[in-house]
């Protein structure tokens, strides 16, 4: 198949050249690169091939080869599991304090096999750091732009007016620095991000991460994770081309997250999709209990799907009761072909 020009692909052509492609037996090609369509050998089992012949993980959908981890300065499984709790300090009241130093960073990061984006970065990476605090913590926040536009960090949760984080209340121009200082706010599942106008770009570019506020008196013992879902407009036509949970298209399905058979999950779930009004999340052959925006001690609700529209985010705890590989996604199927689907491998 020929390459694609990727100033004219929009992802309903893509989704079009991507089963035609299946049905052949082949990959569908982004800006020249290939990316795997999901297919199945008439024997029901799996036929999926890298560009080297190498098989490559899945369920019926993947990726043809890997992303360069290494060139991006991130992993999936970063993003999923380190959380940064700043320099701790106590101040004169006795009060924690948590000091954390982030930079805004214009940078091209590659969101599939081959499929790059000119990113706006928090540290680096995207989503940015996974600030973790306790309610009543002083957090400080030495925000510095290295970018080539102005930019902000918005906080969700409750602050002063003049640590708002929006234009005239906190906004950094390039080569600027700003220090956010407040007390964390109530406890939750929160979220930060840039709210520089136009917001539209400032946030699908990637200037988003989670804050995690914890309870005073914690929270029963879990293996924790946050998934940010995300999506990238990749030709700048105001529909996305490329769906994940943190970043990473099929991230989660070729390198399964491992956990534990009766082991406790909590997962931090953010919904930071542009250009799409809802998105979604369903466990497979599973339960979760849901606390929704984090913000209570007991659940909310008992079930195996959730729907979000952007900027709301919840908690969701489950365990496994059988060892496998059990697969998750959104349940919106053409952001399951676009790379919106992942797994667990329980053992």
């Amino acid at each position: 198949m020929g390459g694609i020009d990727r100033r004219s692909i929009d992802r309903r052509s893509f989704l079009r050249r991507a089963g035609a492609a299946g049905a052949l037996g082949g990959a569908a090609v982004l800006g020249g690169k290939e990316l795997l369509v999901a297919q199945e050998s008439s024997n029901g089992h799996d036929a999926q091939h890298s560009t080297t012949g190498a098989p490559t993980r899945g369920h019926g959908h993947g990726a043809v080869g890997r992303v360069d981890h290494a060139r991006n300065g991130f992993t999936p499984q970063e993003l999923l599991t380190e959380f940064d709790t700043g320099v701790v300090s106590t101040d004169a009241s006795g009060r924690t304090v948590r000091e954390f130093e982030i930079v805004a960073v214009d940078k091209e990061i590659e969101v599939a096999p081959g499929v790059f984006f000119p990113a706006w970065t928090y540290n680096g990476r995207v989503p940015g750091p996974s600030m973790r605090v306790t309610e009543g913590d002083r957090v400080r926040v030495r925000f510095t732009n290295g970018s080539a536009h102005p930019h902000t960090m918005h906080f969700h949760g409750i602050h002063p007016s003049e640590m708002d984080g929006i234009p005239g209340a906190g906004e950094a121009a390039p080569g600027e620095t700003f220090t956010y200082d407040f007390i964390a706010e109530p406890f939750g599942t929160h979220l930060y991000h840039c709210h520089s106008l136009p917001l539209i770009q400032h946030i699908h570019r990637g200037l988003y991460g989670a804050f995690i506020v914890d309870p005073k008196k914690g929270r029963p013992e879990a293996n924790e994770m946050v998934m940010i879902m995300n999506a990238f407009d990749t030709n700048f036509d105001g529909g996305n081309e490329v769906y994940a949970i943190n970043t990473i298209a099929f991230g989660y399905l070729n390198e399964p997250i491992q956990i534990e058979r009766n082991q406790l999950q909590r997962v931090h779930l953010i919904n930071v999709t542009e250009f799409d009004p809802i998105n979604s999340l369903h466990l497979h052959a599973n339960f979760f209990n849901l606390y929704r925006t984090g913000t209570k001690l007991v659940p909310d609700e008992f079930t195996d799907i959730i729907s979000m529209g952007q900027a709301e985010r919840h908690m969701l705890e489950f365990s496994y009761k059988f060892p496998g590989n059990f697969i998750f996604h959104a349940h919106f199927t053409e952001f399951v072909d676009l790379g919106w689907v992942s797994s667990f491998e329980v053992s």
